[in-house]
């Protein structure tokens, strides 16, 4: 599991869409981007995920829920799948508020596979050597 970072300045959220990497889906919007920093930095530089939602999808209280929403999916998902040295956007979009949320899991998951950015859930117990306590 990767400790997920924030994206919360106007020119990271403008960095990430001028990447031109993106993936729609009923729920949200994926956009990624890698880190600017290059080689065994940017690889070793954890995710970070911004969110946003415009005023197109409704007033403040759909727009506060569908943050929240996309927050939970991002919280679920990125730590275990988000290939790191990469920063993503989740954008709301209409449906957002009234998806099921295994809807907006599955979008999250698609978005990151169709972009070749997922990666497989890493086992930790396997990275523990084993001890024999037999007597």
């Amino acid at each position: 599991m990767v400790a997920v970072g924030r994206l919360k300045r106007r020119p990271d959220f403008l960095r990430v869409a001028a990447g031109r990497r993106r993936w729609v889906a009923p729920g949200l919007i994926l956009q990624a981007v890698g880190h600017r920093a290059e080689g065994a930095v940017a690889a070793a530089l954890p995710p970070r995920v911004g969110f946003t939602a415009s005023a197109k999808i409704g007033g403040a209280v759909v727009r506060n829920r569908a943050r929240r929403r996309l927050r939970a999916v991002a919280a679920a998902v990125m730590p275990e799948h988000a290939r790191v040295g990469h920063d993503y956007v989740l954008i709301a979009r209409a449906a957002t508020a009234s998806r099921p949320f295994t809807a907006l899991l599955a979008d999250l998951e698609s978005g990151l596979k169709r972009l070749g950015l997922y990666q497989e859930k890493r086992n930790v117990t396997m990275d523990r050597p084993e001890t024999d306590h037999a007597a």
